[in-house]
């Protein structure tokens, strides 16, 4: 896991109508962006909005491609970003090495970010707190499909890594999840995300908005 460092924001001079909502202090958060329904095209955005993010690597492989000079070989990274509060973004790079690949990966991720409805459905535990899920929801990528359902409080990520890496960022603490299809990486990352995403399409829960 690696704490993102700060960007230096003096220099940015956003071309999206997005960015320059944001650099002027018309948004101020990300929820805004998503109720307005416009795509982030700037990474600086989210660097504006969220001041503290981590990132995780979920995936680093290379591929090879032949050319007339012979096989040129590549990094493939596939990158989790959020805050733990709320905000996750997965992200790929392709670079021939694994640093840049990295930042690539890191700059597409925030791009990505979402934020999501987080709430408590457990029937065991009915509590105000905004620990896990408000209901079960699944997500697909591909082949792969991802659930997740309520769980009660001190249950913990109930699921594989990269779920539970995906989940982490966002900042689930319980939930119990399950997974169908195929087991590529960014498909059950991305799957994961659409499943976070759809939250959002729910309407909430008597007493969820309590932190």
């Amino acid at each position: 896991m690696e704490k993102l460092k700060k960007t230096d924001l003096g220099a940015w001079e956003p071309r999206s109508v997005v960015g320059k909502m944001v650099k002027s202090g018309e948004i101020t958060t990300l929820e805004q962006i998503m109720e307005m329904g416009r795509p982030i095209l700037e990474p600086e955005i989210v660097d504006t909005l969220l001041t503290e993010l981590d990132a995780e690597t979920l995936l680093i492989k290379t591929t090879q491609r032949v050319t007339d000079s012979g096989k040129r070989t590549k990094f493939r990274v596939v990158m989790v970003v959020g805050d733990r509060k709320g905000h996750v973004g997965v992200g790929v790079g392709k670079s021939e090495e694994v640093k840049p690949a990295m930042e690539y990966a890191v700059r597409e991720a925030k791009k990505n970010m979402i934020a999501i409805s987080m709430g408590c459905g457990s029937w065991e535990c009915r509590c105000s707190n905004r620990h896990s899920v408000p209901s079960k929801i699944a997500g697909k990528e591909g082949s792969t499909i991802i659930t997740l359902r309520p769980a009660p409080r001190g249950l913990g990520l109930a699921g594989n890594a990269v779920v539970r890496k995906v989940l982490t960022m966002a900042g689930v603490q319980d939930v119990w999840s399950a997974m169908s299809g195929g087991r590529n990486v960014y498909n059950m990352a991305m799957a994961t995300m659409h499943a976070l995403d759809n939250l959002n399409m729910l309407k909430p829960m008597p007493g969820s908005e309590s932190v």
